[in-house]
């Protein structure tokens, strides 16, 4: 299917069609979709990466473009007079770089067989690797029906275009429902999440660990800020061209160093600054009048979503205090439920985060690719379950009968 045609939807008079740009929605229309604005429909929680100045900064900026291999494929769904019900935040992908969900190996097998494995279809939220609605649907709207019929649009768009595969990366639970039930292909991953459980402070977080971590994390937060480092949220009005200069300098760093090629640009951070400043918390450390490290975080409806780091000084346990420590504090003087810091990060769990299972949801046009997929699907389940279950056993948290020790 090209670009801009109409294509198959499972009600009479609807359509999908394939936008190449969020300049293809008005705002109106895409802050009409549940969860992605700040005024949510449906009451679900807002989600900063789903809205629209968010996916168009990525855009704009040039980040998530053809050029970069994100060409912009986004779904709609609409009525017979154009009205949009429901979209899919989508890319054709060139490659698989950005994703946080692998699918190398998949790609490679498939190319030693003779086949294209790319382009694909990637139905994600580029560079972040945080769960949110992905099959969106108009707030008025009957979810459940319109989820199905976006599910099975995100097939048949990748059927028409020629590609090999369909992949919703970072799904929630009504989204995972609806791709199940379409037939893709279930895959599971492990991320660590800070649950508050309406804490005071963060003492009162501590009070819920057993007494030997409680020490240890006192001891980890005072030798983070030993060297007189001082800490510095910056939100809103706070996030000035000098300061994004700063913050990016440590991107940079972070990003060539130690984790590869950096996907975001300097532009990229002056447009979201500048469109959603008030969803933005950057936690930088300060010494001898100058910032020597920080991270960024965007604020949902209910959660603290952690992304990326960096540093121009190391200092013992400094980034353990601006992206983990400094989150919980945030996320409990605000009232959120969770703080989400990011893939992976088992170093995580002695600070408090818990083991949460993440899910993305695969559609493979090939038999033969689909069939051998699916068996290591199934394997991988098993492990990633088994893996759980053992970070269960390692979490810092005291006993419920056990009281807590006076210190």
């Amino acid at each position: 299917m090209q670009r801009g045609e109409d294509g198959d939807a499972s009600k009479a008079g609807q359509a999908i069609r394939v936008a190449g740009s969020m300049n293809d929605f008005t705002r109106q229309e895409w802050e009409n979709l549940a969860g992605t604005a700040r005024e949510s429909a449906a009451g679900i929680a807002y989600n900063p990466f789903l809205s629209y100045d968010f996916l168009k900064s990525l855009e704009d900026s040039g980040c998530a473009t053809a050029r970069t291999g994100w060409q912009a494929s986004h779904l709609r769904l609409e009525d017979a007079e154009g009205t949009l019900l429901g979209a899919v935040p989508a890319y054709l992908k060139s490659h698989s770089q950005g994703e946080y969900v692998f699918d190398h190996g998949w790609a490679d097998a498939f190319e030693r067989a003779g086949g294209d494995y790319y382009p694909k279809l990637q139905a994600s939220i580029p560079f972040t690797p945080a769960t949110g609605p992905r099959l969106l649907v108009r707030g008025d709207l009957d979810a459940t029906a319109t989820k199905s019929t976006l599910a099975a649009g995100l097939k048949a768009v990748a059927v028409r275009l020629g590609v090999s595969s369909a992949h919703v990366t970072f799904v929630g639970d009504q989204d995972l429902c609806a791709l199940n039930e379409a037939g893709y292909l279930h895959r599971t991953d492990q991320q660590f999440h800070f649950v508050n459980d309406n804490y005071l402070n963060y003492e009162d977080f501590l009070a819920t660990l057993a007494s030997r971590k409680r020490k240890a994390l006192r001891k980890e937060r005072r030798e983070a800020v030993a060297s007189g480092i001082t800490i510095d949220w910056l939100t809103g009005s706070d996030l000035t061209e000098a300061v994004w200069d700063d913050f990016f300098a440590f991107y940079m760093d972070t990003g060539g160093r130690k984790w590869g090629r950096p996907y975001l640009n300097r532009r990229f951070f002056s447009l979201v600054g500048e469109r959603m400043g008030k969803d933005i918390l950057l936690v930088m450390a300060q010494r001898a009048g100058r910032y020597v490290a920080g991270a960024i975080n965007f604020i949902g409806g209910d959660t603290l979503y952690g992304r990326n780091w960096g540093c121009i000084e190391d200092h013992p346990f400094l980034h353990f205090e601006i992206c983990y420590h400094q989150a919980i504090d945030f996320a409990i003087e605000k009232g959120l439920r969770v703080v989400e810091a990011g893939a992976q990060g088992e170093h995580k769990l002695a600070r408090g985060y818990r083991p949460v299972t993440t899910h993305s949801a695969h559609f493979i046009a090939h038999p033969g690719l689909r069939n051998a997929v699916a068996d290591y699907l199934r394997r991988e389940r098993q492990e990633v379950a088994q893996t759980s279950e053992l970070f269960q056993h390692h979490m810092p948290f005291r006993k419920e009968n056990q009281q807590v020790e006076r210190e």
